[in-house]
């Protein structure tokens, strides 16, 4: 099975999104390689390092939202 990079990236960016603080700041306890993804997509800050959170853009803010939305909330009654 081959697996598509960009919907695992655009999950991993909305269930990052869950652990939002500080108004931009999330947990990076997901895989490093997808981390370096969004990094090299420009939606969260260099990954690297000793710090156990991440920087959204302001466009990787965006798109986590949407991103939830769209693949996790419950339709609307």
């Amino acid at each position: 099975m081959e697996l598509d990079e960009d919907k695992i990236d655009e999950a991993a960016l909305a269930l990052l999104s869950l652990t939002l603080h500080d108004n931009c700041r999330a947990w990076k306890q997901l895989d490093w390689d997808i981390t370096n993804r969004l990094h090299g997509k420009g939606l969260l800050s260099d990954p690297v390092g000793k710090s156990k959170s991440v920087v959204f853009t302001e466009e990787g803010l965006r798109q986590a939202e949407l991103a939830l939305q769209r693949l996790f909330a419950k339709p609307k009654d």
